[in-house]
């Protein structure tokens, strides 16, 4: 049994996959570089199982999904997907050539990268997820949808990002206040706005009307701001990964900003206190919204489910579901699970080989 990786040699994600075959006795995945794909030539091996994996933070990479420029540049969204979802149809093809096996679907990871389509599926499935204003295009109009829908508080979202770029957390209050806090922040030459690793405020309407109608043209989704439960201070949501349909492994991501992303300032938090402040019927409540929100998903042997957890800890949203949301180093496997023990990775590697035993086990039985 043999690995082909779509991934960027070097990164993180490659090496721990890479590590997770190697303890497992298997050799080491076949890789197919991200450069390859974009470019036209990827190559297969074949009877291998296929992971399609991010294209991480290689800024050889990203010139070529959006163009040259500074990678830390926020916008360019649009080009990005583009580029992307062709890069993947070109591997897919290529490994149906080559007969190997997909462990996610092409199809999938488009909607999981589009924040508009994602957020729908999900809500046509009756996950809960935020109220999503209609499309808007610039700044006037989100003022209007905000107006309509009674809605002060809303997080408008770039509808290709990812890792928290050009998100912005918007609140609007009486005689014309508002406040805006996101990563992005204005460049020093004057040319839009990059991704910072320090939260930015911002609290004039001219400022947020310039951030908002900057990133507009790539499109945009917004939703209700939901108020997040808290401990000691630090509001809180959950990074659950599903892995095979069962929910694996879990992240608290806790911060004093809105934003939770671990890379702007969030820190892990306490699994075990936010599963007593749950409650173990709140707590399978929770794991259960996260593998409904993954069985949208089913051609995926992995996905990585944002939970938001609302104040009084018994309400549960998904802000996003995370196609590549499995970079999680030193979290081990839930207790309970037939992953207990295992990283993300490995954890993986043992779902794809079950399936793979499982079904020549039912090919040898209808011979």
């Amino acid at each position: 049994m043999m690995f082909t990786v779509l991934g960027t040699p070097g990164d993180r994600r490659t090496e721990l996959f890479a590590a997770a075959c190697r303890g497992a006795g298997l050799p080491p995945p076949h890789l197919v570089p991200w450069t390859d794909a974009v470019r036209g030539d990827p190559s297969i091996a074949p009877g291998s199982l296929l992971r399609l994996d991010s294209p991480g933070e290689n800024a050889a990479v990203d010139a070529l999904l959006r163009g040259p420029g500074n990678p830390a540049r926020v916008g360019g969204g649009a080009r990005w997907y583009a580029s992307f979802t062709s890069a993947l149809e070109r591997v897919a093809a290529a490994g149906e050539r080559a007969g190997a096996r997909p462990l996610n679907d092409v199809a999938e990871i488009a909607v999981m990268c589009d924040k508009r389509r994602c957020h729908a599926r999900l809500e046509s499935a009756g996950v809960p997820v935020p109220e999503a204003l209609p499309p808007v295009h610039g700044y006037a109009e989100l003022r209007e949808r905000m107006a309509d829908a009674g809605m002060p508080r809303v997080f408008v979202k770039p509808a290709h990002g990812s890792s928290a770029s050009g998100v912005v957390a918007l609140q609007t209050a009486r005689r014309g206040r508002i406040r805006a806090i996101s990563s992005a922040a204005p460049s020093p030459a004057g040319d839009g706005y990059y991704n910072s690793l320090r939260v930015q405020t911002y609290e004039t309407e001219a400022e947020v009307a310039r951030l908002i109608d900057t990133l507009a043209p790539d499109g945009l989704h917004v939703e209700r701001w939901l108020p997040k439960a808290a401990l000691d201070g630090r509001v809180l949501d959950l990074r659950v990964v599903v892995t095979a349909g069962e929910p694996s492994h879990v992240v608290v991501r806790s911060s004093r900003s809105p934003m939770t992303n671990l890379h702007l300032g969030g820190t892990r938090g306490d699994v075990d206190a936010v599963r007593r402040a749950m409650g173990e019927s709140g707590w399978a409540r929770a794991l259960d919204v996260a593998a409904r929100a993954a069985a949208c998903f089913p051609r995926s042997l992995m996905v990585g489910v944002d939970l938001l957890v609302q104040i009084g800890w018994q309400r549960y949203a998904v802000g996003e579901v995370n196609a590549f949301g499995d970079l999680l180093p030193g979290i081990t496997g839930l207790p309970g699970t037939r992953f207990a023990g295992q990283d993300t990775y490995t954890a993986q590697v043992t779902a794809a080989t079950a399936q793979v035993t499982a079904t020549t086990a039912q090919v040898i039985a209808l011979a």
